[in-house]
């Protein structure tokens, strides 16, 4: 594709490159800490399967979401009040890439750092991911935000797939060691850290800060009462960003709890586990750089249902999955449902936001990501511990939360959305 085509018109691919490094870096915290490894572990050796363990561990990740949801509208107005938005990246990567090391300490039996630690490396890692998103608007032609937001989760989940290939390489050997999981995760831990930090070194020497200073809205509390005040005026983005709140708690159920689904109800060992999430992260990368594509030419209201109905096909799969085969359907599904959710939902923030104003929408968005990892990975947790560990129900439970959001998606206009982000 000619560069002329996707990028705006100061922007060079090399640069493009170096912003996808971003989510090629941190995926590798998402895919290694929050869904294949730690999580399970968690639940397994910390907590030593106690019958709250699951709930322990989503209440840890919903406290995380709920402070990036308190101070992400805040944090994106300052940025764009100081066009800071990169040096912010830097605090938040440091602050992700320190705690996930951290986790070293997190032994069988040390439930209360464990879930410290994970609360606070997910803290920032979730600061950074909204920022880094805030730049996709600077970097992509209007008319191709699908397709740049693609390249960058396609990264993503490479990314994903490096860093767990890595932690699987150092477990399988030290399983053949003799260690148990309380010597080698720890370890994983650290491999998951530098990699981060290596990954993300080019974001931060090729990435250009593009946006100029906004004195004139300087306060960020000012700006965040502008926006709700103006709520009216960009009335596309305010339904989608509803839309977000319920579809993205089923996808954060699911990241969350993914390889203990496979572990609790399907029965996997932790090596078919990585496996199974090294697999799926190669689909998910093939939908979110394909769908990309797909997301330009058929419309952004299409592509998305499309995804949302993919969704709910998963869903209804993993529940009546009863052998290792139909799962691993279902969890390729999820895969390609992933990646394309999160090119497309980013690329459409980015096409409704205005251009003086991306890390405040951004910030937003990251909101309405957070405040639905809040509820979605809790009602699964809450639905497990009420029904004495019953997973298949707790994956059918957050099903809804995709039902939803395909109802509220219709009645968007974004092109009507795009004239009034284009007014403002």
């Amino acid at each position: 594709m000619p560069k002329g085509k996707a990028l705006a018109q100061d922007v060079k691919l090399r640069e493009v490159w170096a912003w996808s490094m971003y989510d090629f870096a941190n995926s590798g915290y998402t895919t290694v800490v929050i869904t294949a490894v730690f999580s399970a572990y968690f639940v397994g050796a910390v907590a030593q399967q106690a019958p709250w363990a699951t709930f322990a561990w989503t209440a840890a990740l919903s406290v995380s979401y709920l402070l990036i949801l308190l101070s992400a509208p805040l944090i994106g107005a300052w940025a764009d009040a100081h066009a800071a938005k990169k040096r912010l990246l830097l605090v938040a990567t440091v602050g992700c890439v320190l705690f996930t090391a951290a986790l070293w300490f997190a032994t069988p039996g040390a439930v209360l750092v464990a879930l410290l630690l994970v609360a606070l490396s997910n803290y920032f890692f979730g600061t950074g991911e909204n920022l880094i998103a805030a730049f996709l608007p600077e970097l992509a032609n209007s008319h191709a935000m699908g397709r740049v937001s693609g390249w960058g989760w396609a990264f993503g989940y490479l990314g994903g797939i490096v860093s767990l290939g890595l932690c699987l390489a150092y477990i399988t050997w030290a399983s053949g060691q003799g260690q148990s999981a309380g010597e080698f995760v720890p370890v994983a831990m650290l491999i998951t850290a530098a990699l981060f930090a290596l990954a993300a070194t080019p974001t931060f020497l090729l990435l250009q800060e593009r946006a100029q200073p906004q004195p004139a809205l300087s306060d960020p509390w000012g700006r965040l009462m502008l926006t709700v005040r103006e709520a009216a005026r960009f009335r596309d983005l305010r339904r989608f960003l509803l839309c977000i709140l319920f579809y993205q708690a089923g996808i954060m159920a699911v990241i969350a709890l993914a390889a203990i689904y496979a572990q609790e109800a399907m029965k996997f060992t932790q090596q078919q586990t990585i496996v199974l999430v090294l697999v799926v992260n190669v689909t998910a990368a093939i939908g979110a750089f394909g769908f990309g594509y797909l997301q330009d030419a058929i419309g952004h209201v299409r592509a998305m249902a499309l995804i949302l109905a993919g969704w709910i096909v998963m869903i209804a799969t993993a529940y009546f999955a009863d052998d290792a085969p139909t799962f691993w359907v279902a969890a390729n599904l999820a895969g390609l449902c992933m990646g394309s959710s999160q090119a497309a939902g980013r690329a459409i923030v980015g096409y409704l936001s205005p251009r003086t104003r991306e890390a405040e929408f951004f910030g937003l968005w990251g909101l309405a990501v957070k405040a639905a990892s809040i509820f979605g990975p809790l009602t699964y947790g809450a639905v497990t511990w009420i029904f004495q560990g019953n997973h298949r129900l707790g994956i059918l439970s957050v099903g809804a939360y995709f039902v939803v959001g395909l109802a509220l998606l219709a009645g968007i206009d974004v092109e009507r959305g795009r004239r009034a982000a284009l007014a403002a």
